[in-house]
């Protein structure tokens, strides 16, 4: 008997997490060359499908959305107020409070990025519908690990 034969449970192919974690890997760069057009890295692109969504949102409040520390977020937004796409002021009653506001620039990078969906989506191969059952599917299974802490 092979090592392999009696530890299938431990075999990297049977391990869900590799295949979240491999799937994430590959739809990251099916995103990067949609994302080269918009100047935006895939974590950037996250804060700003945020923001799109949410102007105006506090960096803790962003965080809480993106499920990461906020100290993370900060060279990402930073960068971000670079290229001119969000704008970063302290909270004139609590100056530890970080505001992200869109610039125009910012805005006009939303209409660039509503073909995305659809172009991940030819990607994949699944209809629309497999693919919300699929997302869904996700979300309940990180809201059950998220209880599990």
């Amino acid at each position: 008997m092979s090592q392999n034969d009696d530890c299938a449970e431990l075999q990297l192919e049977n391990q869900l997490c590799f295949a979240l974690h491999s799937t994430s890997l590959m739809m990251t760069k099916v995103y990067k060359p949609f994302l080269k057009a918009l100047g935006l890295t895939y974590p950037q692109y996250l804060a700003m499908l945020v923001l799109w969504e949410n102007d105006g949102l506090t960096v803790g409040e962003m965080s809480r959305k993106l499920l990461t520390d906020p100290g993370s977020l900060t060279p990402l937004l930073k960068r971000l107020e670079a290229e001119g796409a969000i704008k970063r002021t302290r909270r004139s009653t609590d100056e530890r409070v970080v505001e992200l506001r869109l610039t125009p620039e910012g805005k006009a990078m939303r209409e660039i990025a509503r073909t995305i969906p659809s172009c991940i989506a030819g990607a994949s191969d699944r209809s629309f519908e497999r693919l919300m059952a699929l997302r869904d599917e996700l979300v309940a299974l990180r809201e059950e690990l998220r209880k599990s802490l």
